[in-house]
């Protein structure tokens, strides 16, 4: 890190990187450098952002504040938007035309996005994601203790959580597939960790069904 660096860009939350969340206070660190050598500190919350990891953008949870926060995916919940957030300061910098994307301001996305907007940042809302997002993760840990010798860790913060084999009996891409047969649909990053980034109005009881079709399939 040095004065020749314009810009830090990194996701709050790992994703496709296999679920991992910043340790301690590193985001504090990073926006701390990026302060000391007049860097823009940038986060991509396209996965964790927008309710996802309890709050409504994921850097809430490590009291820090970025200069940009790029979005997509759950902002529009399912309709195609693309957007990203500025400070006042970095804005001035923009003109009209300057930046655009290909889903950013149609009409059909605009319109499911202020739904969305007018419905996640409520904190009954985002207080159901992180009780939700307890309940899962204690689910997943009761499993890791259950199969010691397939599950080395489980991570994540509300509802994106990650669950990371080790030496499994069956492939990530195997467990999936068996998984999908049985009616349950998550998905494999890194090739070794088994995500799970449900809907953010999921219950507890769908929780059990996808942890009982899980253990199922691990035994």
């Amino acid at each position: 890190m040095n004065d020749k660096v314009c810009a830090v860009m990194l996701e709050t939350i790992q994703g496709e990187g296999g679920v991992y969340t910043p340790k301690n206070d590193y985001l504090k660190k990073v926006r701390a450098l990026c302060d000391k050598f007049n860097a823009l500190l940038i986060l991509d919350e396209i996965q964790a952002g927008i309710g996802r990891s309890g709050k409504f953008f994921a850097y809430e949870n490590y009291g820090i504040k970025p200069d940009i926060v790029t979005l997509a995916k759950g902002l529009a919940g399912g309709v195609p938007i693309g957007a990203f957030v500025t400070t006042e300061k970095i804005a001035q910098a923009l003109k009209p035309g300057d930046h655009g994307t290909t889903f950013g301001g149609n009409p059909l996305a605009c319109a499911a996005a202020n739904v969305v907007l007018d419905t996640v940042p409520n904190e009954k809302f985002l207080s159901h994601v992180r009780e939700v997002g307890k309940y899962f993760k204690d689910k997943l840990i009761e499993l890791q203790k259950k199969y010691p010798e397939q599950i080395s860790e489980v991570r994540g913060e509300g509802l994106i959580l990650g669950l990371q084999l080790d030496k499994p009996k069956k492939s990530g891409a195997e467990i999936v597939n068996e998984c999908l047969e049985r009616g349950a649909i998550i998905n494999c990053t890194a090739g070794t960790v088994l995500r799970f980034i449900p809907p953010l109005i999921i219950t507890n009881e769908q929780v059990d069904e996808v942890v009982a079709i899980l253990d199922e399939v691990l035994k």
